[in-house]
């Protein structure tokens, strides 16, 4: 994984996934998920290695069983979800990168509604920036790149000139698909994801605003 331990780019925006990314959510999603799974019995670690990174609404719909209202099922699901915050922290050095990107080009990419982007990033403490591409603002979720487009377009880039920062498989597909470069944030291994650079989180991510652009440069884990 990640065939450079050290590394400089300079694109014109960036463009980050939210849970796994800047968010650690993983206590909260992982409950709700079980819960899920207990009460239409459905096999966790199947329903878990498929939804990470996916809309909430792909996940239900591919596992919950016949005889059920996908959409009622999901509503209440999300209702759930904006009300679940204890345990949500943000990915080491999140905070702080975000901050020093003030004013840059940055985008947030997520398959959660935006209701709950809000949340988690308020619960962790994560600034939002300005542009927000949330689960209502696609037609198709990770791994369509989709959501990745339509963020450069916000930004008035194009998504080749942009670096997205993913964990997740759905998300890293979705990236390339949009053209743009990908760095893997945490230790997800695949063959998509390993010929790409990986860090272990985002302490050892430093960017600048340059004439532009955005200069990055990170340390592989």
């Amino acid at each position: 994984m990640g065939a450079e331990p050290e590394a400089v780019v300079e694109v014109r925006a960036v463009l980050f996934d939210m849970d796994g990314t800047l968010v650690d959510s993983t206590e909260v999603v992982e409950l709700l998920w079980a819960r899920f799974a207990d009460r239409y019995g459905v096999d966790l670690v199947t329903l878990l290695a498929y939804a990470h990174g996916r809309q909430t609404r792909d996940t239900i719909a591919r596992f919950l069983p016949p005889g059920h209202d996908a959409d009622a099922v999901t509503a209440a699901f999300e209702e759930v979800e904006l009300v679940t915050t204890d345990g949500v922290k943000e990915i080491p050095g999140a905070r702080r990168l975000l901050d020093g990107l003030a004013g840059a080009r940055v985008a947030v990419v997520t398959s959660a509604p935006r209701a709950l982007a809000e949340v988690r990033m308020a619960a962790a403490g994560v600034r939002i920036p300005e542009v927000l591409v949330s689960s209502e603002d696609v037609t198709r979720g990770k791994p369509d790149p989709g959501g990745y487009l339509t963020a450069a377009s916000r930004l008035g880039v194009a998504a080749t000139d942009c670096l997205v920062i993913e964990d997740a498989e759905a998300g890293i597909r979705a990236g390339l698909a949009s053209g743009a470069r990908v760095l893997v944030v945490g230790s997800h291994s695949s063959a998509t994801a390993d010929p790409l650079p990986h860090v272990a989180d985002l302490t050892r991510v430093a960017a600048t605003a340059v004439d532009g652009g955005i200069r990055l440069r990170w340390s592989g884990s």
